[in-house]
């Protein structure tokens, strides 16, 4: 089973694959960026275990990105930079994704468990008998 660590990490993960894969390509402008870096955050802090997520779209890049006399670009990793909080059971997750060597890189920043995480299940060292694993 994994631990609880690792189970805050995978949630991280389907935060971000779920962030970036649904909002790639939305239509954003200097005007509309604040809007959709609100959008961004509140749709993702519905998922199950997120505390926090930020969006910051980068009004310069996306002004340079524009290439139509539409005035809108389409949303990619590299106009933007996220900050996301995960909690699961005791272990909080902090990540981020920014550019780095023009690839938008997401990371794990700081994984700490506050000691209430439930992965001291009481199983022997050959692992077994251990507590019930419940909602894992």
């Amino acid at each position: 089973m994994p631990t609880d660590a690792q189970q805050a990490c995978f949630e991280a993960g389907i935060k971000f694959g779920s962030l970036y894969h649904q909002f790639a390509g939305t239509p954003v402008s200097p005007d509309s960026a604040r809007s959709l870096e609100r959008a961004m955050a509140d749709a993702i802090e519905n998922q199950p275990h997120c505390e926090s997520v930020t969006v910051a779209v980068d009004d310069d890049a996306v002004r340079e990105a524009i290439d139509h006399d539409e005035g809108y670009a389409e949303l990619t990793g590299h106009l933007m930079t996220v900050e996301m909080r995960v909690r699961y059971r005791g272990v909080t997750v902090r990540t981020r994704m920014a550019m780095e060597d023009g690839y938008p890189r997401m990371r794990l920043v700081d994984v700490v468990d506050d000691g209430t995480s439930t992965d001291d299940d009481g199983a022997g060292d050959d692992g077994s008998a251990g507590a019930a694993d419940g909602d894992r």
